[in-house]
């Protein structure tokens, strides 16, 4: 009963970070299915406040950003420099005062303790023993992993809500290997999904029914826990189910805007983006021209 009491009384990571950190993420992302966690890209100031224990683990990384940081629980002190390339990670239940002396520029995923179990599980090893705190520790994989999260939420809200599922999973697994008391061995996939089951899988994420491409949908009609199912698509395709999905989108794009009948704004919502700008945005950072443009040279 005390350890539910306990558990009762951590706050949720993003109401914590906005008390100590003063201010508002310039982004956050979270889906409706808590299993994505949630990812938060934040700019603040000096830190001196004590972070209370919270309900999920913290794993953050940093952007242009040069400063020491110091984590002080009790009598022990451990410092470090807040830079690209390495990691801070708060495990869920603790609680420390840190002392920043200036501004930072910070990515952070809020990870639920149950998916790190859950990624154990479906890998078939014994539930680690948690997350060991780092303050500045360099980690060149997480961090780019967090960085990429955080450049690639581009206002579809399928794309966004896969992309978030497996960026997660991916995380966990990496912390799984290198960031708990106990290094967890996974091994690399052994084979790709049969061909029927490919194609079912393909057959759903050509839907225009967002259910039908989440991937707890995907990797339940595949028969398979999330973890696998991403790990036997990719050695299927060659890549992940939400890059996958973005490649098939950005061929159904290009396919409208050779119509001139049909207006970027409709074939923007037909896609799913949530904006003109958004789907603009996006095709942009993969075509490198705007959807004008692409019509302009394509018609």
């Amino acid at each position: 009963m005390d350890e539910e009491n306990e558990d009762d009384r951590r706050r949720a990571a993003d109401a914590e970070m906005a008390r100590v950190l003063k201010t508002k993420p310039l982004n956050i992302a979270a889906g409706l299915d808590p299993s994505s966690g949630r990812i938060a890209h934040w700019k603040h100031g000096a830190l001196h406040d004590v972070v209370q224990p919270m309900a999920d683990h913290v794993i953050m990384t940093y952007i242009d950003t040069m400063q020491p940081l110091e984590r002080r629980t009790g009598k022990s002190v451990t410092k470090g420099v807040a830079r690209p390339g390495v990691v801070t990670i708060i495990p869920a239940g603790t609680s420390a005062r840190w002392d920043i002396a200036g501004a930072i520029d910070v990515v952070q995923l809020y990870l639920p303790p149950i998916i790190i179990e859950r990624i154990s599980t479906e890998a078939g090893k014994a539930m680690p023993t948690g997350l060991v705190e780092r303050t500045g520790y360099l980690d060149p994989v997480t961090s780019r992993f967090l960085v990429t999260a955080a450049e690639a939420l581009e206002g579809n809200s399928t794309l966004d809500a896969m992309f978030r599922q497996q960026i997660t999973d991916l995380l966990a697994t990496r912390l799984l290997s290198a960031h708990v008391g106990t290094a967890v061995p996974l091994l690399p996939a052994s084979g790709g999904l049969s061909p029927s089951v490919l194609r079912r899988a393909l057959e759903r994420l050509r839907s225009e029914n967002d259910a039908d491409v989440s991937l707890t949908a995907l990797a339940a009609d595949a028969g398979l826990s999330r973890f696998h199912f991403c790990r036997a698509f990719k050695a299927s395709t060659g890549m992940p189910p939400n890059t996958w999905l973005r490649l098939y989108r950005l061929e159904q794009a290009k396919a409208m805007l050779r119509d001139p009948s049909i207006s970027i704004v409709t074939i923007a919502a037909a896609l799913g983006y949530a904006s003109q700008t958004a789907f603009s945005a996006a095709f942009r950072k993969l075509i490198g021209i705007s959807p004008s443009e692409f019509r302009r040279k394509s018609i």
